[in-house]
Parts: structure tokens; C-alpha cells; sequence
């Protein structure tokens, strides 16, 4: 019963703290780190015993991998020089560095202060994204941060290992020499090991998917039972259960579209989402959770109180610095040294080596340090780390991303991206519709239509709602669609509760209600965030064709106005649109009258640009890309 209530407990902090990070507008870690250590102190509050085991087998894996499904295999694969030199050279620096100091300080031994060096090197997954996104990082200081701190976790625990290996704590073993040809052989097959296994799961998981998932519950337990058969194998192996769930995840994430339903899909990140919301703010609770006990053990070591402030402080400004000292002579490595990739602002490696916040891996590492006379204090060390990068950095970084102009995607450019990705879409399939010979005419029709009303929604997206903030012709569709519903699922409750209809029946009939409302409410979401956004796209999404190259970037507008034939006619339009040859000014697609594409019809004008404020893109009918 009390193991119950505990964990009923937890969940409801958990969400009682989210609650309130979401209304003061700070990331949740943060809030339930506090509410942890504040929770430590009260007398009703029991002792939450972490171990090790609890961590890196009960929480590690499931969070990994729910993390590694949503990351991009592609910009993982575009940025790994840059994260494989933070998640393996930056823990191996950070963790020499923090050896050197401890080794000074504390008067111990230089493989135990490396052991606790590897504990504080590596930064969380979940702190870092969770506060990048919430302040707008661009993306790819996202994905580095995503990649860097899935990967990261296992240099660190190699490196673990390692030391204590070195020094004869590990286990009660003697110590033994350890070479450089040793320890990079344990890594390669820590990496390559874990690799491997994670690899083989993600083949035998795509494997039943493909001839026994028929149903997404089926689907999502699988999705379960992954990350621990890929750590489990892996840390049996002696390779690297991190890099195995990571290695499963992405890979099953890539393939995902191709491998499961859209229900599956559908199913699967929901609960997923579900549960790292839990797990993740569970983990830094329970770290806050452990500040009492943890200062209390430390009142009874031999070392003086100054002494031990002195490390644990000490440490959390050389794990600050250390990150930067990496960051920006890697950065000029490999930018004007090594000519590997494209120069990136400054400003965004300033955010970067801002970046590293700790979390539940530190804290499991450092319960995996040996009995030793100075052990609390080591412990004591990782909890102020962890607390001191959570507090100064995850405070201060969006000061910092702000100072330095650095923002995150513009939603109008993102808006701009689907509508031209969506068109693409949209055309491949209608050259497979025009080559349907079984399928009539007035169904080929229906299906242009809905087609092109579909791409039309992400176009009216970009500017203003309408003429005169009027609705468009997708906004009104919306609200309409919505209480259409609302009206068909009373309807359809009412013959519940008369019990007219089997209740197997009416879950479908609801099921397909709450699924387009669910829809609908997401593009709701999308619209008010575009209508809340200043910033517009300037750069091109695309390639430019040869007609982009050639055409201006303005024309002289004839009829600034308005549209030139809505304007004669008497009729209304949505966006305006202007030839960039003739200065004609036309009504979009989503127009009654299409007044737009209806000119390049007619006069073969090839390019045409939006003439809503503060726009810039430009459109070619001929070849169909934007720019």
C-alpha cells in the first residue's frame, strides 16, 4: 500500500509541477527539481531510495529510446562529426579536467576523481531539448543537442568503468593496469558492440512488424519490449546498452513510415509521449528528492565543511567552462582548419557551449561509485551539478540564445515548407489518379478536389486571415466542421443513452468523430501560432529554377488594391498574388475565382510572388517550386 501511494504521489506532483512550470512560463525540470528539494525537508515526506539499477534498467532505456524515435536519423547523420565531438571528446575533456581539480582538492586518487569526472561530464537529453525548444533553438542546435546527449551517456559510462577498473573499486576488484590500446579497444566495442545488437533488434522488430502487426496495440507493446531487448543483451555483453536502445531507436523510428500503420504510428506516440512525460519528470523529482539525505550523509565525513564546498562548487564552474573552452576551438577546427563543414554563426556555438544541463545519468553514475571514505562527498558533488546546471544554465540560456539574436524556426517559413512539400505530394498523387483506368470520371473529380482543397489549407495559412481579417474559406470550413460535430456526437450519445444502438458501434462511429476533431483542433494550433509570428521567411526553401533566377524580386503592382478582377467583378479573394512581369495582381487558389493561376493560363507569365505584407516568397507555375 505504501508503494501505492507513493508512486499515485509522485504522478501527482509530476503533474502538479508541470502544471505550474507551464503557467510561470519555465521548463518543467526546473520547477520539479525545486519542488523535490523542497519536498526532501518536510518530516511527512519519506525517504525515495535511487539506485543504480532503478536508473540505468528502469528508466534510462524507455527514455532513450522514446527520445531516439523522434530524432531525425537524417540530421543525426548530417551533424555526426559535430556530435560525436561533444558526446565523445567533450565527456573525455570535462571528465580529465574535473580529475585534475578533484585530484588537488580532495587529496585522492587520480582514476577515483576521473571516475568522478566521467559521473558530471555528460549532459541530460531531456533538460537540454526541453529548455531549447521552449526558448526556440534554431533545429539543428536542437538535433546536436538530441544527438549529442543520446550518444554522450555512453562515452561516460565507458569511461566509468574504466577508471574504476584502473583503481580496483570496481566491485571489490584488484586494480590492474590499464592501457590506451585497452581502453580504445573497450570502446570501439562498446560502440560497435552496442551498435550491432541495437542494430539486429531493429531488423527482428521491422521483420514482425511487417507479418504480425496487425492492430496498434500489438504494435505498441512491441514498441515496449524494445529498449530492453536491446540494453539488457548489449550490457551483457559487455558493450554498450546506450548506444543499443539509441542504435533501435532511430533506425525504427526512420522506418517507421514505411514499416507501420498510420493507427500504429498514431498509437505509438501517444503512449510513448505519455510515458516520457512521466518518466522524465519523475527523474528530476526523485533528484531533487535526494538533497536531504544526501547532505546529511556528507555532515558525517572527516572532511571540513569549506573543503567540501569548495569541490562541489568548484566542480560546477569548471563543468561550466570547460564546455566552452571545447566548443569554440572545435567549432574553428572544423570550419577553417579542417574545411569539414560550413561555417555556423558564432552566436549559435555560444548557445551550444551554454547548453549543458545534467540530469538523471549523472545522478545513477554517481551512485555506482565505490565504498570509500569520501564517497558522500563525490555524491554530494554529482547532485550539485546536476542542480547548479539545471539552475544556472537552464535559467540563464534563454537570456543568453536572446542576447546573441539566436531564434528558432520561423513558423511562417515552416508554414511555407509543408504548403510546397504537401504540392509536391499532392502532384505525384494525381499522376497516379490519371492512370487509374478503373476509376470514373465524377470519383477522379471528387478526389482532385478534396486534393486540392488539402494544399490550398496550408497555403491560406500565410497571411492574414483574409480580406479585412476576414475568415478564409479553410477558417470557415473549421469552425463550421467543429460544431458540426459537436451537434453529430450529441446525436450520437443520445442513442447511447436511449440504447438504440450497440455500444461496439457507437465507440467507431465516436472514434471517427473525436479522430477528424483532433485534426481540426491541430490546425487551430498551427493557425493562431503563424497569426502570433513576426518574423518572415526570406530564404529560399528550394532551388531556384531558371525562371526564378531570371525573374525581379518586385514588380510596379497595377492594381495595389486589391485583385484586378475581383476588383471589376465585384467578387471577394482571399490572398493576393503579383506577376512578376506585368504587375498583375491576381487572387489565389483558395479564391472563388483563382484569378492568379487563371492569368499565367492566359498569358504565360511564369512567375508570380505574394503581395501580402511582409512577404517575399515567390512562386514558378512551370516548374512548381518556390523561392
Amino acid at each position: 500500500m505504501e508503494i501505492a501511494i507513493g508512486l499515485l504521489a509522485i504522478a501527482a506532483t509530476v503533474l502538479g509541477g508541470a502544471w505550474l512550470a507551464d503557467r510561470l512560463e519555465l521548463p518543467a525540470p526546473l520547477v520539479l527539481i525545486v519542488v523535490g528539494i523542497a519536498g526532501s525537508y518536510l518530516p511527512f515526506v519519506p525517504e525515495v531510495a535511487l539506485s543504480p539499477e532503478i536508473v540505468l534498467l528502469g528508466i534510462l532505456p524507455p527514455l532513450l529510446y522514446a527520445a531516439a524515435i523522434q530524432t531525425s536519423l537524417v540530421d543525426f547523420r548530417n551533424n555526426r562529426a559535430t556530435i560525436l565531438g561533444l558526446s565523445v571528446g567533450l565527456v573525455l575533456f570535462t571528465a580529465l579536467g574535473v580529475a585534475l581539480f578533484l585530484t588537488k582538492v580532495l587529496d585522492i586518487s587520480f582514476g577515483l576523481a576521473f571516475a568522478v569526472g566521467a559521473v558530471v561530464a555528460p549532459p541530460d537529453a531531456v533538460a537540454a531539448t526541453a529548455v531549447g525548444r521552449r526558448i526556440g533553438l534554431p533545429r539543428r542546435l536542437v538535433s546536436i543537442l538530441e544527438g549529442e546527449s543520446l550518444v554522450n551517456d555512453a562515452t561516460a559510462l565507458v569511461a566509468l568503468r574504466t577508471a574504476l577498473a584502473a583503481t580496483g573499486l570496481a566491485s571489490g576488484a584488484a586494480a590492474h593496469e590499464v592501457t590506451f590500446g585497452g581502453v580504445v579497444l573497450d570502446f570501439l566495442w562498446a560502440s560497435l558492440g552496442g551498435a550491432a545488437i541495437g542494430f539486429v533488434v531493429s531488423i527482428v522488430v521491422v521483420v514482425l512488424r511487417k507479418r504480425f502487426s496487425t492492430e496498434p496495440a500489438f504494435d505498441t507493446v512491441l514498441s515496449f519490449m524494445v529498449p530492453f531487448a536491446a540494453y539488457v543483451p548489449a550490457e551483457e555483453a559487455h558493450a554498450s546498452g546506450v548506444i543499443a536502445v539509441v542504435t533501435a531507436g532511430l533506425i525504427l523510428g526512420h522506418k517507421s513510415p514505411t514499416t507501420q500503420s498510420g493507427a500504429s504510428r498514431l498509437s505509438e506516440r501517444i503512449n510513448w509521449g505519455s510515458i516520457q512525460f512521466l518518466l522524465e519528470n519523475a527523474v528530476f523529482l526523485l533528484i531533487g528528492l535526494q538533497v536531504f539525505y544526501v547532505v546529511k550523509n556528507v555532515q558525517s565525513s572527516e572532511l571540513s565543511a569549506a573543503r567540501i564546498t569548495v569541490a562541489a562548487v568548484g566542480t560546477l564552474v569548471a563543468v561550466l567552462l570547460l564546455r566552452p573552452v571545447w566548443v569554440f576551438p572545435f567549432r574553428y577546427l572544423r570550419t577553417h582548419v579542417m574545411r569539414a563543414e560550413a561555417e555556423a554563426p558564432w552566436s549559435h556555438s555560444g548557445v551550444l557551449s551554454w547548453a549543458g544541463m545534467r540530469g538523471v545519468v549523472t545522478l545513477a553514475a554517481a551512485l555506482l561509485l565505490p565504498e570509500t571514505p569520501v564517497r558522500a562527498v563525490l555524491i554530494l558533488i554529482a547532485v550539485v551539478v546536476t542542480i547548479g546546471t539545471l539552475l544556472v544554465q537552464g535559467t540563464t540560456l534563454p537570456w543568453v540564445a536572446h542576447r546573441l539574436g539566436v531564434r528558432g524556426p520561423d513558423p511562417r517559413e515552416d508554414a511555407l515548407q509543408a504548403a510546397t512539400v504537401l504540392q509536391a505530394a499532392t502532384r505525384s498523387g494525381l499522376d497516379v489518379l490519371a492512370q487509374m483506368p478503373d476509376v470514373d470520371e465524377s470519383t477522379k473529380d471528387m478526389l482532385r478536389e478534396r486534393a486540392s482543397d488539402r494544399v490550398n489549407q496550408l497555403w491560406e495559412r500565410l497571411g492574414p486571415r483574409g480580406v479585412d481579417g476576414a475568415e478564409t474559406p479553410s477558417t470557415q470550413y473549421r469552425r463550421a466542421r467543429l460544431q458540426m460535430l459537436e451537434a453529430e456526437r450529441g446525436e450520437v450519445l443520445r442513442l447511447r443513452d436511449e440504447g438504440r444502438a450497440d455500444d461496439a458501434v457507437l465507440r467507431t462511429v465516436l472514434g471517427a468523430l473525436d479522430l477528424e476533431e483532433t485534426m481540426l483542433d491541430r490546425l487551430e494550433d498551427q493557425e493562431n501560432r503563424l497569426a502570433e509570428s513576426e518574423m518572415l521567411p526570406v530564404d529560399t526553401i528550394e532551388a531556384p529554377c531558371e525562371h526564378l533566377q531570371d525573374s525581379g524580386a518586385c514588380a510596379e503592382p497595377r492594381t495595389p488594391e486589391g485583385c484586378e478582377e475581383c476588383l471589376r467583378d465585384g467578387t471577394s479573394w482571399v490572398h493576393l498574388r503579383l506577376c512578376l512581369e506585368c504587375g498583375h495582381v491576381g487572387c489565389c487558389d483558395s479564391s472563388e475565382f483563382k484569378h492568379a493561376t487563371a492569368h499565367f493560363h492566359e498569358g504565360g507569365h511564369p512567375v508570380m510572388r505574394s503581395l501580402e505584407p511582409g512577404e517575399t516568397w515567390r512562386w514558378c507555375f512551370v516548374d512548381e517550386v518556390v523561392g
